[in-house]
């Protein structure tokens, strides 16, 4: 299993081999046309491990537009009951947790990432070696004058003839050369460095080193280099050749620098000798030189570098609204949207304190917290009232099936009044979609999704089995979400209601606060999926909000829908079963329990929203 962290790595290098497996065959197929076109395909096969994938992905997905679709709504300080909520909408409970224990797959990015340090410094220490001797060689080297209109300067120092530098590129040659060679011979290995002058070889040639330094490790970037270098040889012999110089006087040239000298200390110095000498030496003598490009090739080739860049930017496009769950997509063709809607800036009152979803009063102050009211579901169903929420608590509410928002900071921090009025009969659902539609038009918001894996829980059946009872096929009552809650139940010894408030037969849960930080929680026609959502809502909210949220699964099996009661403390301890915190009460009390597991969530990230919304 590969650690999360390093899943973008692993993309990117399969992207990049498979990038080269297609430039290997490109090349087999275009093996009898000219070597700078194979050159070429090596090339982009070594840039391609510069330029991820995703990179060009991301750049489709800003220029997409994206419906409008949610993480739990906002929930302030005062709330003391939440009254006939179903689990599958996040209910703020407590419990304290400890934080989960790190795996061995933990340590495995940091010790990557120590070696790859190692072996990145190891090689950059030795080619900045062998460049600072280079320098320190041509020091000492005496000027040249060839009247070729570039510098050419002579030292005993210099392993073969070559050109060292890219900005400003100097041609290299050893000592007594000029006396060794013949003047056609000369003239023949000078052509060629300026081929790898005129070509930019050293450029090229550099950019490929820096990959094989951040890539040492994969060894498709080394073979890629021994192919860089043997066509780019062959390139400038192809070339030598066609600008008339004699093969033979060439090919004695190249086999006297051989025999003579040794070859170019660093690959970026373009040297004469390299590659497939024999290779090299056989073409040069029966004058190989291959055919251009025809005109369909160059077309073929042409569509397939468009096509290679253009695919993931179409991905990019076209992938957030393939991947948007069903909820984010208009149930008709004309959006649903409120009657009436009002979103305007709004500042926090003096005396109250206010970031993202809390909202705390200065002690002492006597101001109330301005509340959120309204919506499906709640006593006034037929308008939203919201005279303080931010802009990541307004997307919570409109995006509660994602885990987790990721935007800039200034959104927890950033508040608007909300009035709306909303159709007779409005369902939570269609309200959720009237709120995405809203924050698109006043906000021109844009988004993707994406996944990544936290550390989580799995819910799971205890040692000795469950200890819930499955619910009663009683008939639902057939309610609408306008009617408002039901008489309060009366109070029992323990401090708690001695029942819930809920119709007997209704799908939804009730969680009420006692004294000491108890809690007692019922819940009618549920299944372990909703419980497993009321469970992370509630390690969310008593983690703290500077503590990485965690996610639940349900593992249990337990496809039923069950009834059942339990009473928990926000913290665990030795008094009484009654006392125990939410991981002992539910094992003790419902026969069920948390296991520590990684799991994949999917969040929604924020690629552009504006600060101020449009006028109303």
């Amino acid at each position: 299993m590969i650690p999360n962290q390093l899943q973008p790595l692993a993309n990117h290098l399969w992207q990049s081999t498979l990038f080269a497996a297609v430039a290997t065959l490109l090349t087999l197929a275009l093996r009898k046309n000219r070597a700078q076109t194979r050159y070429w395909l090596w090339l982009a096969a070594s840039l391609k491990f510069l330029i991820p994938f995703s990179l060009l992905v991301d750049v489709g997905s800003h220029w997409g537009r994206h419906a409008a679709p949610a993480i739990t709504p906002p929930v302030l300080s005062y709330v003391i009951e939440q009254a006939s909520q179903p689990f599958s909408v996040p209910t703020p409970l407590a419990a304290t947790t400890a934080a989960p224990a790190s795996s061995l797959l933990d340590w495995v990015p940091a010790v990557l990432s120590t070696v790859w340090a190692i072996g990145f410094a190891t090689l950059i220490c030795s080619w900045w070696r062998r460049w600072r001797g280079l320098r320190a060689a041509l020091r000492t080297a005496s000027p040249l004058d060839l009247q070729i209109g570039m510098g050419v300067m002579v030292s005993p120092a210099f392993a073969e003839p070559g050109v060292f530098g890219v900005r400003r590129p100097v041609l290299l040659l050893p000592a007594g050369i000029t006396d060794r060679l013949t003047p056609p011979q000369l003239k023949a290995i000078v052509v060629h460095e300026l081929c790898h002058v005129r070509r930019r070889d050293n450029l090229a040639t550099a950019i490929h080193m820096g990959v094989e330094a951040l890539f040492w490790f994969h060894p498709l970037v080394w073979w890629l280099g021994a192919r860089l270098m043997e066509e780019r040889e062959r390139a400038c012999d192809e070339e030598v050749l066609l600008m008339g110089s004699e093969p033979e006087a060439y090919a004695e040239g190249i086999l006297q620098v051989c025999e003579l000298y040794l070859e170019s200390p660093l690959a970026c110095v373009s040297g004469v000798a390299g590659a497939n000498l024999r290779k090299r030496i056989e073409g040069i003598m029966s004058k190989r030189i291959g055919i251009r490009l025809s005109f369909a090739k160059k077309f073929g080739l042409s569509l397939a570098g468009a096509a290679t860049l253009a695919m993931p930017i179409v991905i990019g496009v076209t992938g957030t609204q393939a991947t948007a769950t069903p909820q984010d997509r208009p149930t008709s063709q004309k959006p649903l949207a409120f009657e009436a809607a009002s979103v305007k800036p709004a500042s926090v009152p003096d005396g109250i304190t206010a970031n993202g979803n809390t909202v705390t009063v200065r002690k002492g102050s006597g101001i109330a917290i301005p509340r959120n009211t309204g919506g499906p579901g709640t006593a006034d169903p037929g308008r939203i009232h919201y005279p303080l929420i931010s802009l990541k608590g307004l997307l919570s509410q409109a995006y509660d099936s994602y885990f987790e928002i990721v935007c800039p900071g200034w959104l927890d921090t950033q508040f608007v009044q909300v009035d709306a009025t909303l159709p007779p009969n409005t369902t939570k659902e269609q309200f959720r979609e009237m709120l995405r539609n809203l924050i698109a038009d006043r906000f021109k918001l844009k988004y993707h999704a994406d996944t990544k894996e936290i550390s989580g829980y799995a819910l799971v059946i205890a040692k000795n089995g469950p200890k819930i009872k499955e619910s009663p096929n009683a008939p639902v009552p057939q309610e609408s979400e306008a009617s408002g809650p039901p008489e309060r139940p009366p109070i029992g010894a323990d401090g708690f209601p001695t029942r819930s408030r809920l119709d007997p037969g209704k799908a939804g849960t009730q969680v009420f606060m006692g004294q000491g930080g108890r809690r007692r929680l019922y819940a009618q026609q549920q299944t372990m999926h909703d419980f497993a959502a009321f469970l992370e809502s509630q390690l969310r909210q008593d983690a703290g909000p500077n503590t990485p949220r965690v996610s639940v699964i349900n593992a249990t099996g337990l496809t039923a829908k069950y009834d059942f009661t339990l009473t928990f403390s926000r913290e665990a301890t030795p008094d009484a079963e009654a006392f125990a915190d939410i991981f002992g009460a539910m094992q003790s009390q419902l026969g069920l329990k948390l296991e520590q597991k990684k799991t994949p969530v999917q969040v929604i990230v924020i690629d552009h929203m504006e600060k101020v919304p449009t006028e109303n």
